[in-house]
């Protein structure tokens, strides 16, 4: 790779409005604990969670036309569609259960909410939760994402509360 014919684009693209390669890098630097939690919710398990990132800074260090400015939610939505691909393309893998956000830290309430929303099943609920609740995409955009209806998006978020209003009732508010 030619660094001296790449800094011609960079500088054009920058100049234009675009995000660059640094812009991305900078983006995915400041933001690496929360893309990489966001990641954990939605497969619930490290090594595809590793596999999402990975492909996510693959993606944004080839990323063309993304608006300076836009890069973190560029990223998380690339994130949440490799993270799709990954948990629902194959078969589920029976009797195997999530993994523990953090094997070495003592229980607390935010771990044991990371822990049981990574828990969700079936994955349908966990990716609406993580998906309506926390990244607050409306119901049309989760359901376009993940292949189903609006209806069924709803079904999917309130079984998901009702799983977690055991774990923690203040989940269900940030539903209201």
């Amino acid at each position: 790779m030619n660094m001296e014919s790449d800094r011609p684009k960079s500088e054009a693209r920058a100049m234009s409005g675009y995000a660059t390669e640094a812009d991305f890098c900078k983006d995915l630097a400041e933001g690496l604990k929360p893309l990489y939690l966001l990641a954990f919710l939605l497969t619930g398990r490290h090594i595809e969670a590793e596999r999402c990132f990975t492909a996510t800074v693959e993606d944004a260090l080839g990323a063309h036309g993304v608006f300076k400015g836009w890069e973190r939610s560029w990223s998380k939505r690339c994130l949440i569609t490799h993270a799709i691909r990954v948990v629902f393309s194959g078969a589920p893998e029976k009797g195997v259960g999530p993994d523990s956000w953090c094997e070495f830290d003592r229980e607390s309430t935010e771990r044991s909410v990371v822990n049981a929303i990574a828990g969700l099943v079936p994955p349908l609920q966990r990716f609406v939760f993580v998906m309506s609740v926390l990244e607050k995409y409306s119901d049309h955009e989760c359901a376009l994402l993940l292949g189903c209806t609006p209806r069924r998006v709803l079904e999917a978020r309130n079984h998901a509360l009702g799983q977690l209003s055991g774990v923690n009732p203040g989940l269900t508010k940030l539903a209201g």
